[in-house]
C-alpha cells in the first residue's frame, strides 16, 4: 500500500454516494507498499479501505483481482471483499484514477514474526491455493521470467549504482534461471506477494490475507518460495531454518508438495529473490522524490538469491525428504 495520487475531500465525499457506505467521518493516506494509492477512511457505517490504481496496474487486470477476493472469501478464505456501487459495479473512479472500495480487515501485521507465526501462514497459503481451485478468470505472471528480463534492462545501465558488478552477475542469474526454469510442475492461482505486511495477526491466530494485486496463475511452489524468501530470513540475512520448517509443515499440513515441487525449490526459490530483487532495483532507481511510499532495499534480495545459489536440496529449507 501507498499514496502516490492525493484525493479532495469533497470529491471522496461524492464518490462515497455511490455506495451504501455511509458519510465520510475521516480518512487517511497509507504509506506502505509500492502499488497502489490506498486511504483508511472511516465512515458512519464502517471502516474501509479506498485504493486507487496506479498506472502500473492495468485496468483490464482488475476485474481478476477483485472477482478473486470474492471467490476466495465463499469458498472460506478469510480476505478483504469488494464493496459494490448501487449499481452492482465493483470497480470507480476518483481523481482520474480506477477505484475501489475494499472492507476492512481487523488485525495487524507482525514485525517480528516467529516460527509458530510461519506455520500459520504456510497453512493459510495452501488454503488459498486450495480455495483457488475452481475460478474462473485467469492471468498470466507478468512478473515472471519474461517481466524479470524487461525489468532488467530497464534498470542495468544504472545498476552500479547500487552495487558495484552487478551487471555481469544478474545477467548470469537471468540465463540460468531461463534454462533451468520449472514448466510442468502444479499450477493455479497464486498471491505471488504474501509478505508479513500482507497477512494480518490477532495475537497468535491469523485473521486473514491481503492485497491481492500482485494474484496471477502461475507454479503453486513458486508462492511457496516467495513465502520461504518474505518470511524464513533475519535482519542479518541469515536463513532461519525452524521457521522454514515451520512454513512448510503448516503448508504441507493442507497441500503436499509433490517430488517434483519440492525438487525445483531451490530453483524456485532463486526466482523469487530475483523476481524481488528486480523489482526492488527498479523502484529505488526511479521512485520520484517526494512520493508517499517507503522504497525498499534491493540489496536484501539479491543477498538472498546468494545464498539460495549454495541451496544443494530443498533439506536445506528444513523439509523433511
Amino acid at each position: 500500500m501507498a499514496v502516490y495520487t492525493d484525493i479532495a475531500e469533497d470529491d471522496l465525499k461524492w464518490f462515497l454516494t455511490e455506495y451504501d457506505a455511509g458519510t465520510l467521518l475521516s480518512y487517511k493516506g497509507i504509506a506502505e507498499g509500492v502499488e497502489n494509492s490506498n486511504f483508511l477512511l472511516h465512515t458512519s457505517k464502517e471502516p474501509l479501505i479506498l485504493t486507487l490504481y496506479e498506472k502500473r496496474v492495468e485496468k483490464t487486470d482488475l476485474p481478476f483481482f477483485l472477482g478473486l477476493m470474492q471467490h476466495l472469501s465463499a469458498r472460506g478464505l478469510s480476505c478483504p471483499l469488494p464493496l459494490p456501487r448501487r449499481d452492482g459495479a465493483l470497480l470507480g473512479s476518483l481523481s482520474g484514477r480506477p477505484a475501489a472500495l475494499i472492507s476492512f480487515l481487523e488485525g495487524m501485521w507482525l514485525r517480528k514474526p516467529e516460527a509458530k507465526h510461519c506455520r500459520e501462514v504456510g497453512r493459510a497459503l495452501a488454503e488459498m491455493h486450495v480455495a483457488g481451485d475452481g475460478f474462473e478468470l485467469t492471468r498470466a505472471n507478468a512478473l515472471s521470467i519474461d517481466g524479470w528480463q524487461t525489468l532488467w534492462e530497464k534498470s542495468e545501465a544504472r545498476a552500479g549504482e547500487v552495487e558495484p558488478g552487478l551487471q555481469d552477475e544478474i545477467r548470469g542469474e537471468l540465463d540460468f534461471l531461463a534454462a533451468a526454469w520449472p514448466k510442468t510442475l502444479p499450477a493455479g492461482v497464486i498471491h505471488a506477494d504474501l509478505f508479513p505486511d500482507n497477512v494480518f495477526f490477532l495475537g497468535d491466530q491469523l485473521s486473514g490475507l491481503i492485497d491481492f494485486y500482485f494474484a496471477c496463475n502461475d507454479l503453486l511452489a513458486y508462492d511457496v518460495s516467495i513465502c520461504l524468501n518474505a518470511w524464513c530470513f533475519e535482519k542479518d540475512g541469515a536463513y532461519n531454518i525452524t521457521k522454514g520448517t515451520a512454513m512448510l509443515e503448516g503448508y504441507q499440513s493442507v497441500r503436499p508438495l509433490s517430488g517434483e515441487e519440492i525438487a525445483a525449490l531451490p530453483v524456485l526459490s532463486r526466482g523469487s529473490a530475483l523476481r524481488f530483487f528486480l523489482t526492488r532495483l527498479y523502484d529505488w532507481l526511479t521512485t520520484p522524490e517526494g512520493a508517499m511510499v517507503t522504497k525498499k532495499d534491493p540489496l536484501e534480495y539479491l543477498r538472498k538469491l546468494r545464498f539460495h545459489r549454495q541451496v544443494g536440496s530443498a533439506a536445506e529449507y528444513g523439509l523433511s525428504l
